[in-house]
């Protein structure tokens, strides 16, 4: 049917069957429940509205509910800050100053290169739109995967999370990882539903993934900022890093990732010797292959 905002649809439907009755606050109501979650006219007595209102929101149709509508509707669904935002996203109100945002590649400019490089001991990665590696440095390469030696088609986070076998067997927990991977896209998807990239890759991940495409229909979204991930290294065995994020003042579509290991621990001297492995070879100017494993020899 034209007109209808689908995807607000599936999220406001998926959200309400993950709500919690009994954590709502409503009272005590006898009747069965056939399905998961709160009711229609729960949500809209929560949130304040008419059940004929919500339904009509529920149903993708194009109306436009204020600023504090919506984020009662956000209180009524327990949504977390990631899905209010996306939810915003999806009505068409702007979570912050309304930006055009530009469809072509994204471009690194130098100083963040140089940015890069003096994390020189720490792996560092900028990520743009829709997952895409912007720029990685030695210790990132090292850590996780060349991705300037893939075309620039295939330098997307998400698109090696699945499709990359190595990907799979270097997290210990690749599922966590994973879902979180879906969950970014699909916040990501909704501040820009009409960029073509965004729905190609989409389209690419779902056809060539299983989880991928389970996960996508589950229509949760959630924001980076911060986390660990395990991983079972082939150079350097099993560490953990914890990440932070940091988005680029004056270039919201970017964000550096940096990840760290706790000083003392075995997973910080696991990176000390992956940053001695990595360093480049004096005679070559090249990082030696992960063939060359530390102490090994010719």
């Amino acid at each position: 049917m034209a007109g209808i905002n689908r995807e607000l649809a599936d999220f406001l439907k998926r959200s309400r069957s993950q709500g919690d009755p009994s954590r709502a606050g409503l009272p005590p109501d006898a009747r069965v429940r056939r399905v998961p979650g709160l009711r229609r006219e729960e949500v809209a007595i929560l949130a304040g509205v008419s059940a004929d209102y919500y339904a009509r929101l529920e149903q993708g149709r194009r109306i436009t509910p204020s600023p504090a509508v919506v984020e009662a509707i956000g209180r009524a669904l327990d949504l977390d800050a990631a899905g209010r935002a996306h939810l915003r996203d999806l009505i068409g109100i702007a979570s912050g100053p309304v930006r055009h945002r530009p469809r072509a590649v994204q471009q690194v400019r130098p100083g963040l290169y140089q940015l890069l490089d003096a994390l020189d001991g720490e792996p560092a990665l900028l990520l743009g739109r829709r997952t895409d590696v912007l720029a990685a440095n030695r210790m990132a390469k090292a850590l996780f995967t060349d991705f300037d030696r893939m075309t620039p088609r295939h330098r997307n986070y998400a698109r090696w999370m699945f499709l990359d076998d190595d990907a799979r067997s270097l997290f210990v927990d690749w599922d966590v990882q994973a879902r979180a991977a879906v969950e970014s896209l699909r916040f990501d998807a909704g501040r820009d539903p009409d960029d073509q990239a965004t729905t190609a890759l989409i389209a690419e991940l779902r056809d060539g993934s299983p989880e991928f495409d389970q996960w996508w229909e589950r229509h949760r979204v959630h924001q980076r900022t911060h986390g660990s991930k395990r991983l079972r290294h082939p150079v350097v065995g099993e560490l953990t890093v914890e990440y932070e994020t940091l988005t680029l003042p004056g270039d919201p579509d970017t964000a550096l990732f940096v990840y760290t290991a706790e000083a003392g621990s075995s997973s910080k001297r696991a990176l000390d010797l992956l940053a001695s492995w990595s360093l480049p070879d004096s005679a070559t100017g090249a990082a030696p292959s992960r063939d060359q494993r530390p102490g090994s020899h010719e």
